[in-house]
Formats: structure tokens, sequence, C-alpha cells
């Protein structure tokens, strides 16, 4: 698809093209312009940003537009689809345009674009995090259709008192366990709603990755995923095993196994969660999002 608008001497070439068509470092480039003046400071070389946004977070190249004028990248969109909690859904990985050329309808070009891949793959929905306090992207996607149905909030801890020799003390065995073992648990879940970067594709996609399992006479009561620097992709405990102190201590065996220094977590709208962490004493931080979701 492409747009010739005449200036005068000057001719503009605009096109806009899969993700699939371009070099891989017109991606980037784009990304890191569109990204520049970002409340998020990235600051990814090429391998990382392709290992993690293209990895993980389940982003395809077939699935990606980039707007290009002469030859420059001004305007991104990744997407990447799973099934995410039984619906195939798009998600919108990262959607930026180099701040010279906003408010210009390249966003509107893209996001078109996006939306009809989407429906074209099938999925019945798609979603996006919108940092809170980002006004112009959260009008953008309302503007389009998207309303916020949760809201994902990031904590951390760096005092360890309250779990400190925990992991030994409560008779119940923690052991590691395989992928295989963990994703078990989906089902004894039930619905409880996993953010995109928690869920159990994204852990299996990840390096550096933990888990452990509570048991109890060979039964799975408890389990924890774990990233090498002490992010909690996921913790739960069967509701018949809660109030035994059964996650603090996966917790307290994770730091005592990956000699961790922090702690850190992301979840969207759990009051169980909210006060497990509390009474740990994690604190807050100060960034936030909205999870957005648009029906097909």
């Amino acid at each position: 698809m492409s747009n010739l608008i005449l200036k005068e001497w000057e001719v503009i070439i605009m096109v806009y093209k899969n993700c699939c068509d371009v070099d891989f470092e017109l991606i980037y480039q784009c990304f890191n312009e569109g990204f520049s003046d970002y409340i998020v400071k990235f600051d990814l070389p090429l391998e990382a940003f392709r290992k993690s946004f293209f990895g993980p977070e389940g982003n395809e190249l077939k699935h990606s537009f980039i707007a290009i004028e002469n030859k420059r990248p001004i305007g991104l969109v990744l997407g990447g689809i799973k099934d995410y909690q039984g619906i195939k859904t798009m998600r919108c990985g990262a959607f930026c345009i180099v701040p010279d050329y906003r408010g210009k309808g390249i966003a509107d070009e893209l996001f078109y674009l996006h939306k009809e891949k989407a429906i074209s793959e099938g999925c019945s929905q798609m979603m996006l995090e919108n940092i809170i306090g980002n006004d112009r992207a959260l009008n953008f996607y309302k503007k389009h259709g998207y309303e916020k149905v949760y809201e994902l909030q990031y904590f951390r801890l760096e005092d360890f008192s309250k779990l400190k020799g925990l992991y030994n003390k409560n008779g119940y065995e923690i052991k590691p366990i395989e992928f295989s073992e963990l994703e078990k648990a989906r089902d004894l879940m039930g619905d409880v709603h996993i953010n995109w970067q928690n869920d159990f594709t994204y852990i299996e996609k990840s390096e550096g990755q933990y888990n452990y399992g509570t048991f109890e006479n060979g039964r799975l009561v408890g389990i924890l995923s774990i990233n090498e620097y002490g992010r909690i992709n996921l913790i739960w405990v069967d509701k018949k095993y809660r109030g035994q102190r059964i996650g603090s201590a996966l917790l307290s065996n994770a730091i005592e196994m990956l000699n961790l220094t922090k702690l850190g977590t992301s979840f969207p709208n759990n009051h169980t969660l909210y006060g497990f962490y509390k009474k740990l004493g994690f604190e807050k931080e100060k960034i936030a999002q909205y999870e957005m979701y648009l029906t097909l």
C-alpha cells in the first residue's frame, strides 16, 4: 500500500509494509525513534530487542506492520497471536510513531492494518497494555473501540525479613519442577486472569526461568515461576491449602536457591494476591498499566 504526495518540487512516497518485507534493522530503528520520548526508556541492543519482542512477548513479523516515508521508517505496530485464556487473541506488543510524524493519520492506517490482520486470522479479540498517564495513546485506543478492563500493577520487595528461613518450616516438600508439571496447574486455577506477560506461553519461551512446586503426599498444592533476577511470573496455592504460608515458603525457597537480592512482580486486579504481597511488605511501583480489549 502506498500514497504519493506532491509538494511543489518534492515527491514524498509513503508506504505501509508487512514487517516480513523489510530489513529488521528498519524495525529496530523505528522502535527506537518512536519510543524516544516514551515514559519508560528503552535501551536495548538490536539482538536484545529481537530476542525479547519476538521471543516471549509473542510478536511475529507476519503480524506486524511498518510505515516508511522516503525510505525512513516512521511508524510501527507489532502484533502477536495466541489462544489467550481460551480465546484467539491478537495482542499489540508495541505501537509507535516517530514524534515529528504524529497527528498525520499514520497511526490510524497502521491500526487498520493491524485490525484487518487480526480479523483475517480469525481472532475474536484484540488486546494491549497502555501505561497509565499516556493519555494520548489511551484516547487513540478508545477512539478505535478499545475499553479498559484490568489495571496491571507492579510491586517490588528488597527486605526479605518476613521470608527468611520459611522454605523449610511448614512441613511441605518444595522441589524444582519442569514446565510441563507447572502447566498442569492451569486447570486447577479455574478462571483466574493472568496477564499476557505472566501467562504460561510467556513463561515457556522465557530464558532463565525457574519453576518450583509444593507437594503434599505427591500432590501438587502450590507453584511458583520466577526468573533468575527475581521477577515473579506466577504464584498460586490451592484454595484448600491457603493460610499455611505455602506461597511465602515458595518465595523463601527461591531466594535461597537463586541467591536473590530483590523480588518484583505484576498482576491485574487480584485482591487475594494484593493482600498476600502487602503482608510480605511489597511496595507498589509508580508505573501501572491498563489492560485494554477490543472485541471483534
